[in-house]
């Protein structure tokens, strides 16, 4: 178990990954509702009201730098490609086009088979899997099973996803970005290929999505960009949450008897997303000038946004640092809020709780009492690795 004594990290992105951020994050709400921080170059919004409000600014704020929509470092590659088409990395037209396919597709979807789906999928992911590797591969494999994916081809797009997200990282290295590029092509491929059966899978995220965006086949590059960015959300955000659950699950015993039944598991991933989510921050950035809670931004300036800290907030969630799976208007934020709320919410808790069922009902479930674990290096996301 972990047992690291809970000093304050070095800053707001270090929080992200250190033992336990959440006395910090407190600190920094007891603080001015934005505050310059001289090392990060960036305001910090930290308590609830505050994020609230960043978050629905949509014109002066946007989700990447003007001039830079695309990362330098992967720009005119296949990477930059899918990056540059994602909804949640696009602002104005450019966001609103695919969007409300993918929300509609996301809202129509069975929840109760796609966890038996899921579950399904879980049994064919070798059992003799290192813990840290399953987290990943369990959600993810089921959403790929999800778009219509055949069974025999799941493990290959799990290795490509898993090397797609580097592109993703501002801590990835050359190495790495070069083959997020290729797995980058190789997804887009095989997508493009799907699409183009004019009859997908009954039941399929892509057969909803080429239902609901009234698009014949094959699908347009922008939005088989969109269904690689489904699965790269997937991929970090849901492997955390499921990890992250874990986790409570290992400080929390008492929880253990609610871990018994399918019901019980999707409350404790549901106050996971709150009191422990895998999402700890986003940012947004300044294309004019703007005035938020009372500060004077310019345009240019960067706002770290602390989801995390806004959940832990009194004033957003009443006793914010208990753990309640049973919680009156449960709130929220780790999946963004206002126009770029991530649509995949409710599915990206049912593929982790069925993550979760699959590891604790396998023959070789983990022992609670003796997992030690750390955190993946992120500048945002929030994955334990188990050791």
């Amino acid at each position: 178990m972990n047992t690291a004594v809970p000093t304050h990290p070095v800053d707001p992105v270090a929080a992200a990954t250190h033992a336990d951020p959440y006395p910090y994050y407190a600190t920094l709400r007891d603080g001015p509702p934005l505050a310059w921080h001289d090392g990060l170059r960036a305001w910090i919004a930290s308590r609830a009201d505050v994020v609230m409000q960043v978050l629905q600014v949509h014109g002066a704020l946007r989700v990447r730098p003007a001039a830079e929509p695309v990362p330098r470092a992967i720009l005119g590659s296949p990477a930059g490609e899918v990056f540059g088409h994602l909804v949640r990395m696009n602002d104005g037209p450019a966001h609103q086009v695919h969007r409300p396919a993918l929300q509609r597709a996301l809202a129509g979807l069975d929840l109760h088979a796609a966890h038996a789906a899921a579950l399904d999928v879980a049994r064919r992911v070798p059992a003799h899997a290192p813990l840290s590797d399953a987290l990943f591969s369990l959600p993810l494999r089921a959403m790929a099973h999800l778009l219509g994916f055949d069974d025999a081809t799941l493990p290959q797009v799990d290795r490509w996803m898993r090397d797609f997200v580097a592109c993703l990282s501002p801590l990835s290295n050359a190495g790495q970005l070069q083959a997020a590029s290729v797995a980058a092509g190789e997804l887009m491929t095989r997508f493009e290929a799907l699409s183009a059966n004019a009859s997908p899978r009954d039941g399929t995220l892509l057969a909803a999505v080429r239902a609901e965006s009234a698009a014949s086949a094959p699908l347009s590059r922008a939005l088989l960009a969109n269904l690689v960015g489904l699965l790269s959300q997937t991929c970090d955000a849901t492997a955390g949450l499921l990890g992250n659950s874990l986790v409570a699950l290992v400080r929390e015993p008492e929880l253990r008897p609610l871990a018994r039944t399918r019901d019980g598991l999707l409350a404790i991933v549901e106050e996971t997303a709150r009191h422990d989510p895998p999402v700890q921050n986003t940012r947004r950035f300044a294309v004019e000038p703007v005035e938020i809670a009372g500060t004077s931004l310019a345009a240019g300036d960067a706002v770290l946004v602390l989801l995390a800290s806004a959940q832990r907030d009194p004033a957003f969630n009443p006793e914010p640092d208990r753990f309640m799976p049973v919680r009156a208007q449960r709130r929220v934020l780790g999946f963004g809020h206002g126009v770029h709320a991530c649509p995949g919410q409710a599915l990206a808790c049912t593929l982790a709780a069925a993550g979760l069922e699959a590891l604790l009902r396998q023959q070789r479930a983990p022992d609670l009492d003796a997992l030690d674990w750390h955190y993946r290096p992120s500048v945002n996301g929030r994955i334990p690795v188990f050791e």
